[in-house]
């Protein structure tokens, strides 16, 4: 098990799902296909449409009454005690670890934010932890590189659970990117307000990923994905190619499309 995981005696028949914005706005695909996901273990998947964002660019920014207020906003959104399970390490650390403390000193919204903060599940912490995920890999033989970001890595440990994901796919190759634990630049509004050095790390990263060889990156959040994509992209682009030099898919996706076959 994870050693950042929560223990849960049994598979729970109902779930919520915070999609994150990132999510919601750039990559609908991959939530839904986490949803597909959750809902073939026979889990009843909630949405509350009132969610908004979990007020990490702004915490991480510094500006805490911002944050709190954005976050304010998700603590009466899951009522039911069912976990919340979010596909994005990052919004899942930042709702998981810092709630309580945005919270700190206002005592009744601390009780509902340490409440909610213990049913937060990242994604594949979830379906290694909880579901026990197995199923046929229904795909060709290839190659993947792994990539995670640093919130989901050091906040939620899922670079363990995503690899455990990949490893239990019987034609896929996980490869080693040199330095798996450096960032790939994007740190939310890091790019914004420090281009040139959010520049350098995504192309030495994107070097990283190309230079395993593998045919394509599989990530648990999608802002490093847009970040690393994106610079793919644009080089490619810039280069004259027709063809990406560097594919990726969120993880939810890939397993998906691995076990269920249901998209080409």
């Amino acid at each position: 098990m994870n050693a950042l995981a929560r223990s849960a005696p049994t598979l729970p028949t109902d779930v919520y799902f915070f999609a994150t914005c990132l999510v919601d706005q750039f990559a609908p695909e991959a939530g839904f296909d986490a949803i597909r996901l959750l809902e073939r273990e026979g889990i009843r998947v909630h949405f509350p449409p009132d969610q908004t964002c979990c007020g990490q660019p702004a915490y991480t920014s510094g500006y805490l009454d911002e944050a709190r207020a954005v976050a304010r906003r998700q603590l009466d959104l899951f009522p039911e005690p069912w976990p919340i399970v979010v596909p994005s390490g990052s919004c899942a650390g930042m709702m998981r670890h810092h709630y309580v403390e945005l919270f700190a000193e206002d005592p009744p919204l601390l009780a509902k934010a340490a409440a909610l903060a213990e049913r937060v599940h990242e994604l594949t912490n979830f379906l290694v932890d909880v579901v026990g995920f197995q199923h046929q890999d229904q795909g060709a033989a290839c190659t993947v590189v792994l990539h995670t970001s640093c919130h989901a890595r050091r906040e939620m440990g899922s670079h363990l659970s995503s690899r455990a994901l990949l490893d239990g796919l019987a034609q896929v190759t996980v490869a080693t990117q040199a330095r798996p634990e450096e960032c790939c630049g994007f740190g939310g509004t890091f790019a914004l307000r420090h281009p040139t050095i959010s520049g350098a790390m995504v192309e030495d990263k994107l070097k990283a990923l190309v230079d395993t060889g593998a045919s394509q990156v599989v990530s648990a959040d999608c802002g490093c994905l847009m970040n690393i994509l994106g610079h793919a992209a644009h080089g490619d682009l810039q280069a004259g190619k027709a063809e990406p030099s560097m594919p990726g898919e969120h993880i939810a996706s890939f397993l998906w499309r691995r076990t269920a076959g249901a998209r080409s």
